[in-house]
């Protein structure tokens, strides 16, 4: 092996060989274990969110495809159909033309060359993190096989009266010219105004003051609403106002939707333009009042681009012709001018509000009417919800069902057209009387309605929402609507891996569809990770400058290539100077390189039952040093191993204490590990991983070993370095999850000598351990990933062997803490004295005598009686027994004494710095909680340091 781990010179060469030699492919046999990968939008690259998910992802499938199970991780990317459709304008932009000027057939030409050349980013970048999907069944939300189960779905719920086309309030995008779902929109409070106007009573009597955040939207007015309990407007009810600007009269209702503490108490209902108005407009659709408004009450101001629309034919002046073809807040400006000129402007106040911002194009919301075509969710909701209270769903962590229900039980229908060119077009035609025909083809509708070809048709120019294709992801991708072997082999899939924010919006609509389609449920859990925060727990996003590229934590990046690409093109620009200071602050020079184990181990580390995780490239770095420890014990077990007689011949093996002590350990911690992994507990496996290996396999073993390889006793040696290579061989195969690509490479130079696979064309025998590493059917495996995972054995675990073994660690710690605190240096031999110990105390001491010696660094061992006066000591415990170690002629007692003042004093010096910040009430009052709790911290290690150093001082006094 390489002096030193360097993961780039193995990590894609290792990826290569995967996948060319088709390892991640489900095998016919076994029971299936599938995963479904959330398709990443086809224009996306990989963000922290992606990867630590694909982290969590791939642990759980290569667990499983070691556990014997015919394992699918389903690869594909979706369309992303507002994205996609935004990059190929900019491009077409770029030349100086529309989609427009292209026509739609054209334009689409464009956007499929895009996808072919320029769609794959996130696919290699995969690849990088060292994903296993079955790259051969890769899919497309677009691909034939897609559209085909789009269009199935589509016509099947049409022809149930469970899709229906309606006139609908929905969040518009003028820049986009499209109706957006409410996970594409984003609110943040924004600095703005709330202007009061008068609405003059018709009776001449007096006006209502009304509040709005949107004065242009006055021109749409329905009402004037007042709370029924308001005791200083309730007389009001049944009169009219007269409505500003319009010449219009509108009535005054009561309805509870009004907040009377709120502004003035007095809300204008504009229903076409706010979706709270239009509940309430619902609610009074009925009345005569509104019912002799035009249109019922329900009037349409804007058009596409937001602009004010012109007048219908039979409308005459309803919207007043001097604002006709204004942009809306061009004509807010003029309509606030206009009702000041007419006395009709109370006042102007700034005022703080929540504004809806395309999350594609930032510009504004705007609620509109239009029409849209809509799935009846009820009837499919009801299923959906009780799939989930019998238990054939679990949610992971369980809380997350109550998000579930408190969506689904309050669901309303979903607007699944889109007014964009890119997508699974709406399979409707319409004739010249308004007829709507729905079928696969325009030929098929024909035939169907028996239309003759010069009946003239026109194919509805919408297309369906994304989420309508990727709600059908769980069984499109197995090849649906056609009954493949894949689909019945793994639906239902085992595990849904995604994060809170899409439960809504893509987990509750596959649960929907996975039913009604498949009769059975998409799959068994749907494991919930949270959000992955910066180090102080802040969102991570470009505006704040913390975003974090997995693939620059991998490959490492330069300090002037990171802050060129984290104030690239920014949304607010005037941020960039901030962000690159920050950026120059964190990291000064740049960020190294990691490797993917590394990342991948810091993810799992991280991945416990909480709702968000805070990433800190601290514990990565502490993640490459494991990676780094692991590597270097493999360099010492090999080189004590290869060209040796490892226990694979016929002669005997005999196995120390510690060798038992470690086999036992390995299956005590694989016990665990399987276990967190069960329970989706990444954080718990890779902490019993980390610890076993670092602790006590590197720590301790590999140097108690040593006595048994140095011992001249052949089947001791042969014992121990059997034990050697099959405990190295075992935690390789248990860290493989979650660091495939260190492990692959150890293992093959290791497995050989453990005679696991083929050497020089002989097959050696399997081992006993954890789970005896043979590959399965007498066909032996050429990698890590098709070797069985570690399973515990119970009768493997010597209780004695480990009881031993932490009195041996538990005695040598004791001394090298004496050792530390009286500053001896650890080559110095040392006579220790024992006191007060058991009859089991001085068997463990007869057993490991040799351990102590070597690894204690110790001239001599010598037991006292009780009652046996004992010189000045220092002192450690084992249970109830005393180790003591004489001071005198050990130390110099000067010298100490004057190393120990000097670091006393230090503290002294540094104690009222710490305690005068957290005494100060401008410190305590401003700074963030984890700052103050860091000082707290560090003023308490200060004490219990200054404490201990006092009281070794005393000791040494006393010498």
């Amino acid at each position: 092996m390489e002096k030193t781990y360097a993961p780039h010179s193995i990590e894609q060469r290792w990826y290569q060989t995967w996948e060319d030699k088709g390892y991640f492919a489900a095998k016919p046999e076994g029971e299936s274990y599938c995963i479904m990968i959330p398709p990443p939008n086809v224009t996306g690259s990989l963000h922290m969110g992606h990867a630590f998910q694909d982290t969590i992802m791939d642990a759980l499938t290569r667990y499983h495809r070691m556990k014997g199970c015919s394992t699918l991780w389903q690869p594909g990317t979706d369309h992303a159909g507002i994205a996609t459709q935004m990059v190929v304008e900019r491009l077409c932009n770029a030349e100086g033309l529309t989609r427009h000027d292209l026509g739609r057939e054209k334009f689409l030409e464009k956007v499929w060359e895009w996808k072919e050349e320029s769609g794959g980013a996130i696919t290699r970048q995969l690849r990088r993190m060292g994903s296993s999907l079955d790259w051969d069944k890769e899919r497309f939300t677009m691909d034939d096989g897609m559209s085909d189960a789009v269009q199935e779905v589509f016509i099947r719920l049409y022809e149930e009266g469970l899709i229906y086309r309606g006139k609908r309030l929905v969040n518009w995008d003028p820049v986009l010219h499209t109706a957006v779902s409410d996970l594409e929109v984003l609110s943040e409070e924004e600095n703005g105004y709330m202007w009061q106007i008068r609405y003059p009573l018709s009776n001449g009597q007096g006006h209502l003051i009304v509040a709005t955040t949107r004065p242009e939207t006055l021109l749409g007015d329905a009402a004037v609403a007042i709370h029924p309990n308001d005791e200083r407007y309730k007389h009001l009810l049944g009169e009219f106002v007269e409505l500003p600007l319009t010449g219009r009269r509108i009535p005054i209702i009561a309805d509870d939707y009004v907040d009377p503490e709120f502004g003035t108490g007095c809300v204008k209902i504009t229903p076409a333009h706010d979706f709270n108005d239009y509940e309430v407009w619902t609610r009074h659709r009925h009345t005569s009042v509104i019912q002799d408004l035009p249109h019922g009450g329900l009037i349409n101001l804007f058009t596409v681009d937001a602009a004010i629309r012109g007048n219908d034919e039979g409308e005459n002046e309803l919207i007043p012709a001097k604002y006709i073809g204004l942009d809306r807040f061009v004509a807010r400006k003029q309509m606030v001018a206009d009702l000041d000129a007419l006395g009709l402007l109370k006042k102007i106040a700034d005022h703080k509000l929540m504004v809806p911002r395309g999350d594609r194009s930032n510009s504004i919301i705007e609620p509109l009417l239009t029409d849209q075509w809509y799935v009846k969710v009820a009837p499919l909701a009801e299923p959906a919800i009780a799939a989930v209270e019998n238990g054939d769903i679990k949610f992971v962590p369980d809380n997350w069902k109550n998000t579930y229900f408190d969506w689904m039980r309050n669901i309303q229908d979903w607007c699944i057209s889109r007014q964009i060119w890119w997508g699974h077009r709406i399979p409707a035609w319409y004739d010249e009387l308004g007829n709507i025909y729905v079928g696969n083809s325009e030929q098929d509708v024909r035939a169907k309605h028996n239309l003759p070809a010069d009946y003239a048709l026109r194919q509805d120019e919408d297309v369906l929402d994304t989420w309508f294709s990727s709600a059908l992801w769980p069984f499109s991708t197995l090849g649906w609507p056609e009954q493949t072997s894949e689909l019945a082999k793994h639906y239902p899939t085992s595990v849904l891996v995604t994060g809170f924010d899409i439960i809504f919006f893509w987990v509750a609509r596959m649960i929907m569809m996975g039913l009604k389609f498949q009769g059975a449920v998409p799959f068994k859990e749907v494991y919930i990770h949270g959000l992955v925060r910066d180090a102080e727990g802040q969102k991570m996003s470009k505006s704040k400058g913390n975003v974090l590229d997995p693939i620059d934590i991998i490959d490492g990046i330069e300090l002037e290539a990171l802050v060129a690409k984290r104030i690239s093109g920014m949304m607010q620009p005037h941020l960039a100077k901030k962000i690159e200071q920050d950026t120059r602050k964190h990291f000064p020079d740049g960020i190294q390189s990691y490797g993917t184990d590394a990342l991948r181990f810091t993810f799992a580390s991280l991945a416990s039952t909480g709702r968000d995780i805070r990433f800190d490239l601290a514990r990565t770095e502490g993640y490459r040093n494991f990676c780094n420890k692991l590597w270097n014990a493999a360099r010492f077990v090999l080189m004590n191993t290869e060209e040796q007689d490892n226990g694979l011949s016929d002669a005997p093996c005999e196995y120390s204490q510690v060798d038992r002590w470690i086999t036992s350990r390995l299956h005590q911690v694989t016990a665990v590990t399987s276990n967190a992994i069960d329970n989706y507990r990444f954080d718990l496996a890779a902490q019993a991983i980390y610890e076993f290996t670092w602790n006590e396999y590197c720590d301790w073993y590999l140097e108690l070993s040593k006595i048994s390889l140095q011992s001249g006793d052949e089947a001791l040696q042969r014992g121990t370095r059997k034990t050697l290579l099959t405990v190295l061989e075992s935690i390789l195969r248990l860290a493989h999850p979650i660091m495939p690509f260190i492990t692959e490479e150890i293992w093959q130079r290791v497995a050989p000598l453990a005679g696991i696979i083929a050497r020089d064309g002989v097959y050696a025998a399997g081992q006993s351990g954890t789970g005896a590493a043979i590959a399965r059917d007498g066909v032996y495996a050429e990698t890590i990933m098709l070797q069985p995972y570690p399973v515990a054995d119970e009768a493997q675990i010597d209780a004695n062997a480990i009881a031993e073994t932490n009195w041996v660690m538990s005695f040598i710690l004791g001394v090298r803490r004496i050792r530390g605190e009286m500053n001896i240096a650890p080559s110095k031999p040392l006579p220790i004295l024992l006191q007060n110990g058991s009859d089991a105390d001085q068997q463990s001491l007869t057993n490991n005598r040799i351990y102590l010696q070597k690894l204690g660094r110790l001239e001599s061992i010598t037991w006292l009686n009780t009652d046996d006066t004992t010189p000045e000591s220092a002192m450690a415990l084992v249970g109830e027994m005393k180790i003591l170690i004489p001071m005198a002629g050990l130390i110099d007692k000067e010298a100490e004494l004057a190393r120990l003042e000097k670091e006393i004093q230090k503290i002294h010096n540094d104690l009222p710095r710490v305690e005068g910040k957290l005494n100060n009430p401008a410190f305590v009052d401003k700074a963030p909680p984890e700052v103050i709790d860091k000082e707290k911290a560090k003023l308490a290690d200060l004490r219990s340091i200054l404490n201990n150093l006092e009281e070794q001082q005393r000791k040494i006094r006393e010498l």
